[in-house]
């Protein structure tokens, strides 16, 4: 007879968001109902269409990594991911040493390779002040190149600091696969685990794609909203009157442990890691399908994954981008999966405080549903005034709703149509 797969335990949560650069801070304002969407600031973006967005304020990842060796290899994202993982394995108490870095591993959602204005502007004035490319000037000797700023800007770069820095040596993999790429690291983490290949994961997701190249790309494809003089009300998942998601940076590491491990040492449990379900949309690059086919999809793997049914889901942490389609898929998705329990399952997307952090944003959601769940708190859709009757969803309206929650549900529905959904269960919930 077969042993019956491990359950898998939430033991450490660690964040840094534009609400707040740890998970303590950033779980009050999202209860709070607390905008982090502002101006740009930190680069000149007075000459795009957009210039708003939800950027990490005041960070100092010199305070919290006493490696200034470390952090010169670091990017911006890559700064935030190492605060965040840091917060997330002092919370659980428990991190890689010699004897047991073999059995650490390591799932990150990365996010893209980003440029900043300094180096545009070197590859303006030396290869094309002509207003003419001339490719043969990047390798001359005055060409101002960072020989290392390549190397720093792969997907896996960030995969490699991390897991230096932390001494994992065990399972390691980085994933990219846009909006969902937090939220499939953190599956592929269970599975991980389930599967024996480690005792302890270290699983979360970074991105910053709040740069020139980022925002430029972001503005052709008028994905996001230009509401430059109200930033804070800027993203309205689910409202009628929404034009875009606005874009933000941040991340977002938990610490997963098999459940009777965590309880031998002692260790606190915000929730039962129990549900992962993935699916491609194969719709169009930039919208979910009208009907939700995809979603759907997800969301029945996760939940029966999970054992889970609709009637014991009590908050959905959507997807929930502010745009009009995305928004749109999803509630007809939630529709679907949830039947006649749509009306009673809390449901809120809080990139309406913080944004669309890209790839970060699945692991930080996430961790936002483990904290609910601990809490007994569905935190509030924020900036919600008229409805759209093709989002007939149940919204946690006004402020943050007390409830007991015995499952939550965290949707991350990428570009290029990859879905993914996680599920996950208050530890009294689990026998």
């Amino acid at each position: 007879m077969m042993n019956p797969r491990p359950r898998i335990a939430i033991t450490g949560i660690g964040l840094v968001t534009p609400v707040g650069n740890d998970a303590r801070t950033t779980w009050a304002n999202l209860q709070a109902g607390h905008s982090g969407l502002d101006t740009i600031r930190h680069f000149d973006a007075s000459g795009f269409p957009v210039r708003i967005g939800a950027a990490v304020k005041n960070f100092d990842a010199a305070a919290v990594i006493k490696n200034p060796k470390l952090l010169n290899h670091a990017t911006r994202s890559h700064r935030f991911a190492l605060a965040a993982a840091e917060e997330a394995l002092a919370d659980a108490g428990i991190r890689p040493e010699n004897s047991t870095a073999e059995r650490w591993g390591f799932s990150v959602g990365a996010g893209m390779m980003g440029v900043d204005y300094r180096e545009l502007e070197a590859v303006q004035k030396i290869c094309a002040a002509d207003g003419e490319v001339h490719p043969e000037k990047f390798l001359t000797a005055d060409f101002p190149a960072d020989p290392v700023a390549f190397s720093r800007s792969q997907t896996n770069a960030g995969l490699a600091l991390l897991t230096r820095h932390f001494g994992i040596r065990g399972y390691a993999t980085a994933v990219h696969t846009a909006c969902a790429s937090g939220g499939q690291a953190l599956g592929t983490a269970l599975k991980v685990l389930r599967r024996g290949h480690a005792d302890f994961m270290l699983a979360g997701g970074f991105d910053s794609m709040l740069n020139p190249i980022g925002l430029s790309a972001f503005c052709l494809l008028g994905a996001l909203s230009a509401d430059n003089e109200t930033p804070a009300r800027a993203s309205r998942p689910f409202d009628a009157t929404r034009n875009g998601f606005v874009l933000g940076e941040g991340a977002g590491f938990l610490v997963l442990e098999k459940w009777d491990a965590a309880v031998k040492r002692g260790a606190k449990i915000y929730a039962e890691f129990a549900g992962d379900g993935n699916s491609l949309s194969c719709y169009r690059i930039t919208d979910s399908p009208p009907d939700g086919d995809g979603p759907i999809q997800a969301m029945r793997q996760a939940l029966a994954d999970a054992g889970v049914a609709p009637e014991e889901l009590d908050y959905v942490n959507a997807h929930g981008t502010s745009t009009l389609m995305n928004d749109r898929s999803e509630c007809a998705a939630l529709r679907a999966v949830l039947g006649n329990q749509v009306a009673r399952v809390a449901v809120s997307s809080t990139k309406s405080c913080m944004g669309h952090l890209i790839a970060a944003a699945g692991a930080v959601e996430a961790a936002i549903c483990a904290l609910a769940i601990r809490d007994g708190m569905a935190p509030v859709n924020a900036n919600f005034s008229q409805p759209d009757p093709a989002c007939d969803v149940n919204l946690v309206r006004g402020k943050s709703q007390p409830q007991k929650i015995r499952a939550a549900l965290s949707n991350s529905l990428g570009f290029g149509g990859s879905n993914s959904c996680l599920v996950f269960r208050n530890p009294e919930e689990v026998r």
